[in-house]
């Protein structure tokens, strides 16, 4: 039974989905320079996240925005003496070379928020309708007081001077210091801008997700992730601004990430310990140790960066790459263990429960680290047995394809479909039906997969 800590009940509850396919929405990249190892914790618990559901035998449909419009990606692109686009383009390709390299699935839909305007403008014109914002100098704010469940998901009193100092990062004319702005007026003669009926602008942030979110996804959805230090005032006014044009619910299950922190100290450029994934392959780390540290501590607590434990998970990323060509290599006896198929179901049990729990990604990889233990033990005192092997091999494909930390370069283990046809036609061997098995060695060498008959056992290698 899957649980999820929901931010905005604070409750851990039950998951369940609207419907089959579950909608999720992750908060993407502002595109305007290399995005950090902080960013990418959450679009890793994000990927983990995915993965578990469609184990879980879910269809996923999921939205991660792009945002290609805003104060900083403007200012850079004036300062670099480029065009908005050509700035945003190439850190979104730089963005994906990072999200490939750090073996995550790309989403469904990755929509840019340049490509949705006419959506925003239409959400804003409902916002003004139903009377929820209003135009003041050319721009457009939200009126936080039409909306009395306003600091539901961050609990914040609203009015506080913190708050609207929070809030209050433009310098437009507002009725309200604690109002956002939807749409901000920009002159004529300034190179990014579109035209709108409330006058010439561009979005403003917030505004951007809601449109982009429910163009994809419907007005209410299922899970929306990100890190903790958007539930305010971003995702707030995410919800503000989408209950309030459509009166019903906007998210069901609210997931956030914790912060990362670098030698016990929050990263940020005032302590100039911004870290990119770049920065740290330059160092001779792989991307899949990256990814190793950033799911060792789960998702919900606090995750210290140190160069100790991150090469600490480089040579953990290593022991499991040869553990997997030991297993592999190994010259095995025919036949199974007695009792040994349940102890990898005890392991595989373990697993699921911890993902289970709020996708306690720590107690996952015990399981997992239990189960590997196991068969070394097994294997040096001799007594796994071929079929053992392919037990173990069916469990790790699952464990994998949650985690994705074992051998993304080389899948050295075989897919549990291969591995059953290698079984058919060694019990064809055994039974002298030599015809069904050089069938079955056609068909596995169509599908990639070359089979050698040695005096030690059936062995095989991808072609």
């Amino acid at each position: 039974m899957l649980k999820f800590r929901n931010s905005l009940t604070n409750e851990i509850e039950e998951f369940e989905p609207l419907g089959g396919e579950v909608k999720m929405y992750t908060c993407g990249p502002t595109v305007w320079n290399f995005a950090h190892i902080g960013n990418f914790r959450t679009f890793i618990f994000g990927d983990v996240l995915r993965r578990y559901l469609k184990h879980k035998g879910y269809e996923v449909r999921q939205v991660m925005n792009l945002t290609d419009v805003n104060d900083r990606t403007i200012a850079e692109a004036e300062r670099q003496g480029i065009t908005l686009d050509e700035l945003t383009r190439h850190f979104v390709e730089v963005f994906w070379e990072d999200i490939d390299a750090l073996n995550c699935e790309r989403p469904e839909y990755t929509p840019r928020a340049t490509e949705h305007i006419p959506q925003i403008i239409r959400l804003i014109e409902k916002l003004i309708a139903n009377g929820h914002a209003y135009e003041s100098g050319g721009s457009v704010y939200y009126r936080i007081a039409s909306f009395p469940e306003y600091g539901k998901l961050s609990r914040l009193t609203v009015g506080s001077i913190f708050d609207c100092e929070r809030m209050d990062a433009d310098r437009y004319r507002k009725v309200n210091a604690c109002d956002f702005v939807l749409w901000k007026a920009v002159g004529e003669d300034e190179p990014v801008g579109w035209d709108a009926p409330f006058g010439r602008g561009r979005p403003g942030w917030h505004i951007e997700c809601s449109a982009m979110a429910m163009e994809f996804l419907g007005e209410t959805f299922d899970i929306h992730v990100g890190g903790v230090d958007l539930k305010f005032p971003h995702h707030e006014n995410e919800i503000a601004q989408s209950e309030g044009a459509t009166g019903k619910p906007f998210v069901r299950y609210w997931l956030h990430g914790e912060v990362l922190n670098v030698d016990d100290e929050r990263m940020s450029k005032t302590s100039n310990n911004v870290l990119t994934l770049r920065d740290i392959t330059k160092l001779d780390v792989s991307p899949l140790a990256v990814r190793y540290l950033l799911l060792s501590v789960p998702f919900d607590k606090p995750l210290n960066f140190t160069p100790e434990n991150l090469h600490g998970a480089q040579a953990t990323v290593k022991k499991l790459h040869d553990f997997f060509r030991r297993l592999r290599d190994e010259h095995l006896a025919e036949g199974e263990t007695p009792d040994f198929h349940k102890t990898v179901d005890t392991f595989t049990s373990d697993f699921e429960a911890a993902m289970d729990n709020n996708l306690n990604t720590a107690a996952a990889l015990a399981a997992l680290h239990s189960l590997i233990r196991e068969v070394n033990i097994s294997l040096s005192n001799q007594t796994l047995r071929s079929e053992d092997r392919q037990a173990v091999f069916k469990a790790l494909e699952g464990f994998d394809a949650v985690l994705g930390i074992f051998c993304r370069a080389e899948k050295e283990w075989l897919p549990s479909d291969i591995a059953a046809l290698i079984k058919q036609r060694n019990d064809a061997r055994r039974s002298r039906d030599f015809g069904r098995s050089d069938e079955i060695r056609d068909q596995l060498c169509d599908r990639g997969f070359v089979l050698e008959d040695t005096p030690f056992g059936v062995r095989w290698k991808r072609k």
